[in-house]
């Protein structure tokens, strides 16, 4: 079973999309040793539901569960997937949930 057979696609309306990009989230992600998943909320005004989340599939963690919109979770998961960040797991139920990022390398700045 495949992630695209458990969540439906997002449907875009035709309007640019609004929202951080990946290169933001890496970012930010990287200027700081521990970023809390409510605190990309916050910073990127990802205003959704309450108890939003989307499921990912990451190679080390398999199926995941991010407290974010679906397009914020597929940048969670692909900067996972380049070994950019790292994932702390909430495992108290038994469903691995995301509950914050850490970066995986220092940023080289020019």
């Amino acid at each position: 079973m495949t992630v695209d057979e458990i969540v439906p696609p997002v449907e875009e309306n035709g309007d640019a999309q609004r929202g951080p990009t990946a290169a933001q989230f890496r970012r930010f992600i990287k200027s700081r040793p521990y970023v809390p998943l409510h605190e990309l909320r916050r910073r990127f005004e990802l205003n959704g539901e309450l108890d939003e989340v989307s499921l990912v599939v990451v190679p080390e963690h398999g199926r995941i569960f991010v407290g974010l919109p679906a397009r914020e979770a597929d940048f969670i998961a692909g900067l996972v997937r380049d070994g950019d960040v790292g994932l702390e797991l909430c495992r108290d139920p038994l469903v691995p949930i995301v509950v914050g990022v850490y970066p995986m390398r220092p940023v080289t700045r020019s």
